[in-house]
């Protein structure tokens, strides 16, 4: 099976940047296992956008999946008390 590539929008970029390292490492090895399987099992489409939303611990990752060009795009990462003030 052909992997997807992860892209980063730059907000989510600097928000990983600001979450401590021990949580960003965890974060970034959960992003990192989109590239084979994009929707894994507890990841959840939000409603009312085409958008997805991961958990890792009290944070949440929110991604878009483009099928046709085989790209996760990374939204947002942040704290499950944050992140859904888009």
């Amino acid at each position: 099976m052909e992997k997807y590539n992860v892209v980063f929008t730059k907000s989510s970029v600097k928000e990983l940047d600001e979450i401590p390292p021990k949580d960003a490492k965890r974060i970034f090895k959960r992003i990192s296992d989109l590239a084979a399987n994009p929707r894994p099992m507890g990841c959840e489409k939000l409603s009312a956008r085409p958008l997805y939303r991961i958990r890792q611990g009290d944070y949440r990752i929110i991604y878009f999946i483009n099928d046709s060009s085989r790209v996760v795009d990374i939204i947002k990462i942040g704290h499950r008390r944050e992140i859904y003030r888009l």
